[in-house]
C-alpha cells in the first residue's frame, strides 16, 4: 500500500452532499448520473451503481462524496464527484453515509 503525507490528504475537498436524481445512462450496463447538493453548489457524479441500488435507494439520501477531483467524462458525461463506497471480500457495495444527521456540504476532516 502506497502512504501518502497528510498534506497530500489536506487537499481532499470531502463533503455530505444530498443526491438530488438519478438518471439512467444509455447503452450502459454500470453507470448512472447522480445531481447532487452540496448547499453552496450542486454537481453531478457518474457512477457505477446501476446493478446495486435504485433511485429509491439514493434520491433523498446524504452520502460522502470527494469534491475536488478532477473531472472525468465516462459515457460522454462529465463526472464533477466521486461517491465513496465500502467493499468487502464478497463484493457487497456499501455507500458512506453521516451516522448522524449534518448539513449538505459539511466538511469531512
Amino acid at each position: 500500500m502506497v502512504e501518502v503525507s497528510f498534506a497530500d490528504f489536506q487537499k481532499l475537498d470531502i463533503r455530505v452532499g444530498k443526491i438530488l436524481s438519478v438518471e439512467d445512462i444509455p447503452n450502459s450496463e454500470k453507470l448512472i448520473k447522480l445531481q447532487v447538493d452540496f448547499g453552496n453548489e450542486k454537481k453531478q457524479a457518474v457512477a457505477g451503481l446501476k446493478k446495486i441500488f435504485t433511485s429509491e435507494q439514493l434520491v433523498g439520501k446524504k452520502f460522502i462524496f470527494v469534491t475536488n477531483l478532477e473531472k472525468r467524462k465516462m459515457m460522454d458525461i462529465e463526472s464533477q464527484c466521486m461517491v465513496l463506497a465500502a467493499e468487502n471480500k464478497e463484493g457487497k457495495i456499501v455507500l458512506l453515509q453521516p451516522s448522524e444527521e449534518i448539513e449538505v456540504g459539511s466538511k469531512i476532516r
